[in-house]
């Protein structure tokens, strides 16, 4: 299975995070691709996703923060499925030394997703 976090807007405005895993055998519609290089160290505040997509981390280690302070960290391999284009957000900083090499994967509002959360939440 491969790890995917899943982030989205509730009914109060606030982004929250569910943890779960994407299927390997899933086909999703996609807009568009491309990919973003950020510097070591680098920080990123409160801010919505600009739309919704898929973020593939190819290197680089990150620690997310929703707007009620949930936190996670992706890692290489781990893929973010962000939906939180509406209310207050979410931040990100990313930890070592290591840029963050990623691709975006941009899809429309209503695709069917490719997340299946962990049983337990």
């Amino acid at each position: 299975m491969i790890k995917a976090y899943k982030l989205y807007t509730g009914k109060e405005g606030h982004s929250h995070v569910q943890e779960g895993y994407v299927d390997t055998s899933f086909l999703t519609a996609v807009k568009s691709l491309h990919f973003k290089e950020t510097a070591p160290q680098a920080v990123y505040d409160w801010h919505q996703a600009p739309t919704t997509q898929y973020v593939l981390t190819l290197k680089g280690t990150l620690e997310f923060t929703t707007s009620l302070g949930e936190t996670f960290t992706v890692r290489e391999g781990d893929v973010l499925i962000a939906t939180d284009v509406t209310g207050k957000g979410h931040r990100w900083k990313l930890l070592g030394d290591d840029p963050w090499h990623r691709a975006y994967i941009i899809f429309e509002r209503n695709e069917a997703l490719n997340f299946h959360p962990k049983e337990n939440e």
